[in-house]
């Protein structure tokens, strides 16, 4: 199976499924629901596909040339950017599109918790998860530092540099809106377990056809299903945790509040404001955000 037939196939397909249910629903005036309607939908995705692209491009690009994972150059069109081939950067914006689409679906259909999230009761939410992130983001940093000393760690390498990579940014959603998240649990939830599950499907199947190939003394000898290694799914869910956690923030009504409160707090000021510059409140929520 080539690279693009995996892509047409297994992505290409859904989303034009999910795309067309989309704008059916609009048509017929089921909408996003008000707790998740601060932004258009379609904007907030294309700034994901944005960040995806940046933030995943040089990560990616150290895994091919280190020999991380590979492909079969004879199952893509050859045409390669650095070391990733042309179908890896099209993969970067197709997933963030087809779980955010997955996940619009499902906040649609969805019945979500009426209570607001409050900034002011938020903190042992805030706190306790990123803490408890950012303490398997430093076990991961140091297993990681023993890969290149020890080659008895070797086999840790793919685990630790996903977690490494993906770690960060995941603080920075928890610390910014944990609550909110689990305010909309059961969306979130949902949304990263199925789009996990189908999309580490796929992949095993990608796998066992040779698209690409993960590096055996660079990864855990833990297969799922005999087939899939346990970082690729891992890959996927912390991907799609990414993904959801980010649409969630950046559509739910409590986010915009949370920044303008954020610019009168010490230490926080200019990077409240330098988001607010970056992602300005839509119209609908200017005048409450100034009352």
């Amino acid at each position: 199976m080539t690279y693009f037939a995996f892509l047409a196939l297994f992505l290409g397909i859904p989303m034009l499924l999910l795309s067309a249910i989309t704008i059916y629903d609009y048509r017929r005036g089921r909408w996003m629901p008000a707790p998740l309607r601060t932004w258009t939908p379609w904007k907030v995705i294309l700034g994901l596909c944005v960040l995806a692209f940046i933030y995943t491009t040089p990560w990616d690009n150290y895994l091919v040339a280190t020999g991380v994972w590979f492909y079969d150059p004879d199952l893509v069109t050859g045409i390669v950017i650095g070391w990733v081939p042309i179908e890896e950067y099209t993969f970067f914006i197709l997933l963030p599109i087809f779980t955010s689409l997955w996940t619009l679906l499902l906040m649609r259909y969805m019945r979500l918790n009426p209570q607001r999230a409050e900034w002011a009761n938020s903190h042992r939410a805030r706190y306790g998860w990123t803490a408890a992130i950012f303490v398997l983001w430093v076990v991961s940093v140091a297993v990681l530092v023993l890969t290149f000393v020890d080659p008895a760690w070797k086999p840790f390498t793919y685990m630790s540099l996903i977690l490494a990579w993906a770690l960060i940014p995941i603080m920075v959603q928890t610390f910014f809106g944990a609550d909110i998240l689990l305010r909309h649990w059961r969306v979130v939830l949902l949304s990263i377990v199925t789009s996990t599950i189908y999309l580490s499907a796929t992949d095993a199947i990608a796998i066992l056809e040779g698209t690409w190939t993960i590096e055996p003394t660079q990864s855990l000898p833990i297969l799922i299903g005999g087939v899939l290694p346990i970082e690729e799914f891992t890959f996927f869910l912390i991907v799609n945790i990414l993904v959801v956690l980010g649409l969630t923030l950046v559509l739910s009504e409590e986010s915009y509040q949370r920044l303008h409160d954020l610019e009168s707090a010490r230490g926080f000021s200019l990077v409240a404001r330098g988001l607010r510059a970056l992602v300005p409140p839509p119209s609908h929520t200017q005048g409450a955000l100034e009352r």
